[in-house]
């Protein structure tokens, strides 16, 4: 009898001292959810454009180049650098952009009353997956930041041209269903929820897919660049799709030229000299030249000048050891002596990074005008008011880049659209509209052919790469998915052709 009382004992005692610590096993402080607005955010964050398209992008349109090589070697030498240390817009674009608002189309769908962030998940993703796939051409799509939900780990990879469809496909749909009457997403980074704004960048996403498509297929670019003008896009800088930065969010591209690479980058000869060659006063806005460094440390305030007359820009072909001599021949201290995006204005931490803007909307127009694809105004109003749009947007860095309004209308009415220029005229002002954008630039100079640049000469006619007198036409997949992914990678190499920075993408016609 005492054995039995005390076997009830202890399981009375055990039982007590276990009551309860269950529960605090529980963190009551973690979250097991996140407000899906919040990876909104965190996706739009990482849109922004990373120092990657600095070295690559921006080099192969000749706005920015480096004559060193090592992490910064691309576009300045002709040569693949697929995997170098200041990161693949790859990686950057699928671990955080399509993750990300894949997420939240995922657990939205079906609740109505997050519609309006369903919309505007797939909005953005569709944005992204474009400028993913007129980096590299044919890139997992519809199995794309599916690892979590579907458990797809080694996506394939689509075609081009079942992409851009799809992409048309999104943005039209989305577009239209977003609802001004249902619940709106206030903490949104990039337009605070207001609907109206969402639209245009919508149908300003759609206009460009349908402008891209325009050597492609026609046809279907006409149709898609009708029914973008029909829905409203960005015609107004107010209404521009771009990010805010700040001191703890900072510019990824300005935190890169304000830190280890500052005295590494200078504005291209070719970007300079057409500015300087035409009076644009957005020279001065853009440039700054330390004349006389002979070093980065000497790169001082007290010598620095944003006058246009001053402005000399790097030539493009020279590596770290022959630039020595033409900077000397140029008349130069140094290589440091060359002309730079202002790190303190244009370039700063706490610049925005634009998408889409109304300049930009703008001169697609014109150029749509122009081929008849559209009937409502004139190309060359749309023309006049892009270049007026974009000066405008300088204030936007910083007020020491803001253009008066005189200086501007001066510059347009001397630089009118001229009759058989009209698409060399268009096509360059995008590229100057589009400094900063390498990806939109890089990829409006393929579509287009403008501006007239001259190949970069370095290392032709041997280039492996890159044939003699030609240019850079893609970005090369990253080694993570050539070991990995190489069953579906070496599929879609096989299809669109070689994976080489020369091979030409769907959208991409001679």
């Amino acid at each position: 009898m005492k054995r039995i009382l005390s076997f009830i004992l202890i399981v009375v005692i055990a039982s007590s001292c276990t009551k309860g610590l269950q529960e605090l096993n529980i963190n009551k402080t973690s979250p097991i959810s996140v407000n899906p607005t919040f990876l909104l955010n965190s996706a739009l964050l990482n849109t922004s454009f990373i120092g990657r398209t600095v070295t690559i992008d921006m080099g192969v349109v000749q706005q920015i180049v480096s004559p060193n090589g090592g992490v910064l070697a691309g576009a300045n030498f002709n040569q693949d650098n697929r995997d170098n240390t200041l990161g693949s817009i790859w990686q950057t674009y699928y671990q955080n952009v399509v993750k990300y608002t894949h997420d939240i189309i995922s657990t939205t769908r079906e609740n109505p009353d997050r519609t309006n962030l369903y919309n505007m998940a797939r909005i953005l993703r569709a944005y992204a997956y474009m400028v993913l796939t007129d980096g590299y051409g044919d890139i997992p799509y519809f199995q794309g930041g599916a690892g979590y939900t579907d458990q797809i780990f080694l996506p394939v990879y689509d075609k081009q041209d079942a992409i851009y469809n799809d992409i048309i496909k999104e943005l039209t749909e989305a577009a239209a269903a977003l609802d001004a009457a249902k619940a709106i997403e206030t903490a949104d980074l990039l337009y605070s929820g207001n609907i109206a704004g969402w639209k245009k960048f919508a149908y300003s996403a759609l206009l460009r897919a349908g402008m891209r498509l325009s050597k492609a297929d026609a046809a279907k670019a006409q149709a898609t660049v009708q029914a973008a003008f029909a829905g409203g896009v960005i015609l107004a800088n107010e209404d521009n799709a771009y990010i805010r930065h700040d001191v703890s969010f900072p510019l990824p591209i300005g935190n890169m030229l304000n830190s280890t690479e500052a005295a590494n980058f200078y504005l291209a000869k070719p970007f300079i000299d057409y500015l300087k060659n035409n009076n644009d006063p957005r020279l001065s806005a853009i440039a700054i030249r330390y004349k006389g460094a002979t070093s980065g440390p000497a790169q001082t305030v007290a010598i620095s000048t944003s006058a246009a007359a001053d402005q000399i820009g790097m030539p493009m072909g020279f590596d770290n050891a022959t630039i020595v001599a033409q900077a000397a021949a140029d008349g130069l201290a140094s290589f440091y002596d060359y002309s730079q995006a202002d790190r303190r204005r244009i370039a700063k931490t706490t610049s925005p990074n634009f998408f889409i803007t109304a300049s930009q909307t703008k001169l697609l127009l014109a150029e749509a005008r122009f081929r008849n694809w559209i009937t409502t105004g004139t190309a060359e109003g749309y023309f006049s008011e892009g270049v007026a749009a974009h000066m405008d947007q300088m204030a936007q860095y910083d007020a020491g880049s803001a253009i008066s309004t005189g200086n501007r209308d001066a510059y347009i009415t001397a630089h009118p659209l001229e009759a058989g220029k009209e698409l060399e005229q268009i096509n360059t002002q995008y590229w100057i509209s589009s400094f900063l954008n390498g990806p939109e630039a890089f990829a409006n100079f393929r579509r287009s052919g403008f501006p007239l640049l001259t190949p970069n000469p370095y290392g032709q006619p041997n280039n492996p790469d890159v044939p003699n007198g030609t240019f850079i036409r893609r970005l090369t997949y990253p080694t993570s998915e050539l070991s990995i992914n190489t069953e579906n990678v070496n599929t879609a190499i096989a299809t669109q052709g070689e994976d080489k920075l020369s091979t030409r993408i769907w959208w991409d016609k001679p």
